[in-house]
């Protein structure tokens, strides 16, 4: 190894992918290499030492298929930036069952089910040369199952942890994918939203989180609740590899009808990659969603102050002119419960399914699954709650939904974000990830982009909470990120604002996880000479 090869080899903690690709070229390491190092991480820190429980299951044949993407890297070069990249994937977006593991949403009723092929967006990446790791933990069913159980909760993988205070709460639904991310244990990872849940476990991991507005990226594979707000985006450590990650899962998809109304010329993100973004633009806080943790706030406040001295006219307050009404919103409830069953969105997916060895094939049959395995699924004391799958296959799709369809898309969209951008002459909305606005929020009902970068962090001197199971919401040192929001489609222009205040405060670099949490292997500990 030449010393022009060791200056190549970037700590897996915090190493971007353009870093690894860097890598890769330059022959300082190898495809091979970078699996291995990530496997021997997961193994430090998943189950073992503090037990995070942010990865559910390794893939069996990752280092075969790193060692053929190495192979065809020195024989035709590098099929794109993703190449010999290893991602982690969210437990609830399938992956062709050859290649050796399951997709279950983290519930035994799935395990061992056969799907027809890889999720859309996987096949996008897959052919982009990308290496799925593994699959990552998640709050099961996506959060859909119960009411009170803690996020980062499954069945199968049990109760995973926040990486930057023990036992405190890593969010869900996409747990893994922020915890995995948050501290190196693959290159970036997938995650799925349809209320806050890629913003809220980034705000919480100290990541990078980007909800595309939906019907931009394919959720055919993906276990559903919702078609009307369901969507797949990139959970990663910065803007840019968010971006790089974002360019690769667009695009429309004749078995997901809603990508099939995107706008027919998809921009390159990564040309959103601007520093001076903001000079100019004209940015709206909504205060009646800031929330009211004085701390985050607090922080909050720098950040406006942050936007200022990079160009930006802060419009504060730009409150929604139907806040009020948003806030005693009932119809996203209706919408997602109909669409689980009334709908059918789940019972279609599982009808899909080539082999279910459980037998579920409806939303009934999970409901029935779970009690007769209550041992493993409804377990006491914290985890018993089926809640929100009972209510949801009682509720009928009915005038009631589609009123509520209608007035969600009234109060989030026309009376909501565009309203509310067109009085104020706004560009964006900024807001506390923690606010209403990072869940069940005007985004949420309206199928808009949100982009989540890190904000700042819980004071140390705070009293720490009891567990129970896990710190709920805050605890010393925990993450807080900062939330961009926009119109339909605008993910070029919260990307590009999103990166200059990145770019400002490298907030991220400011904190790690706790030492017991940081995974101790590297690329040098894998290599042979």
């Amino acid at each position: 190894m030449t010393s022009s090869n060791v200056q190549d080899i970037p700590d897996l903690y915090e190493a971007s992918i353009a870093e690894l690709q860097k890598g890769l070229e330059a022959g300082a390491f190898t495809s091979v290499d970078l699996v291995k190092a990530y496997f021997a991480r997961i193994a430090e820190v998943n189950t073992q030492g503090p037990c995070l429980r942010a990865v559910l299951e390794t893939n069996p044949s990752a280092l075969k298929q790193a060692a053929a993407l190495d192979d065809e890297r020195k024989a035709k070069g590098m099929r794109s930036a993703l190449h010999g990249i290893p991602l982690l994937i969210k437990d609830n977006i399938a992956t062709m069952h050859e290649e050796g593991m399951n997709t279950t949403a983290g519930s035994y009723a799935l395990l061992n089910s056969v799907v027809p092929r890889d999720a859309t967006v996987i096949a996008k990446l897959r052919k982009a040369g990308a290496i799925f790791i593994g699959k990552a933990q998640l709050s099961e069913w996506a959060n859909y199952r119960g009411v009170g159980v803690p996020s980062g909760f499954s069945g199968l993988g049990g109760q995973a942890t926040n990486p930057y205070y023990p036992k405190a709460d890593a969010s869900g639904s996409s747990t893994g994918s922020g915890i995995g991310t948050a501290i190196g244990l693959a290159a970036g990872s997938l995650g799925s939203e349809t209320d806050g849940s890629i913003v809220s476990p980034s705000s919480h991991n100290n990541i990078v989180g980007i909800k595309p507005t939906v019907g931009l990226t394919s959720r055919a594979g993906v276990v559903p609740i919702s078609s009307h707000q369901d969507s797949v985006g990139p959970m990663c450590r910065s803007i840019a590899d968010a971006a790089l990650v974002l360019n690769y899962i667009v695009g429309p998809d004749p078995l997901d009808e809603f990508t099939l109304f995107q706008p027919k010329e998809i921009p390159d993100y990564t040309k959103a990659l601007d520093a001076n973004a903001l000079k100019g633009v004209r940015v709206g806080v909504p205060r009646l969603f800031q929330g009211s943790d004085e701390d985050i706030i607090t922080d909050f406040n720098a950040a406006l102050e942050t936007m200022k001295e990079l160009g930006a006219e802060i419009v504060d307050p730009a409150n929604f002119p139907n806040a009020e009404e948003l806030f005693v919103n009932g119809g996203e409830d209706i919408v997602l419960a109909a669409d689980l069953k009334a709908r059918v969105d789940l019972q279609k997916y599982l009808e899909g399914l080539i082999e279910v060895p459980s037998g579920v094939r409806t939303l009934a049959d999970v409901i029935a699954f779970n009690k007769a395995n209550a041992d493993k699924e409804l377990v006491e004391p914290y985890w018993t709650s089926q809640q929100r799958m009972i209510e949801a296959e009682a509720t009928p799709m009915d005038d009631a939904y589609f009123k509520a369809l209608a007035e969600n898309h009234r109060m989030g969209r026309e009376e909501g974000i565009d309203a509310t951008l067109k009085k104020f002459d706004l560009d964006v909305f900024v807001l506390p990830a923690a606010g209403r606005a990072g869940r069940s929020g005007p985004a949420a009902i309206a199928g808009y982009p949100v982009v989540c970068v890190p904000l700042g962090f819980h004071p140390e001197s705070m009293e720490v909470p009891p567990a129970e199971p896990v710190i709920k919401h805050k605890a010393p040192g925990l993450p807080h990120g900062l939330i961009f929001i926009g119109t339909a489609y605008s993910e070029f222009k919260l990307i590009s604002y999103a990166y200059a205040y990145e770019q400002k405060t490298q907030t991220r670099l400011k904190r790690m996880a706790y030492p017991e949490a940081i995974p101790k292997t590297q690329l040098k500990d894998v290599m042979v000479v």
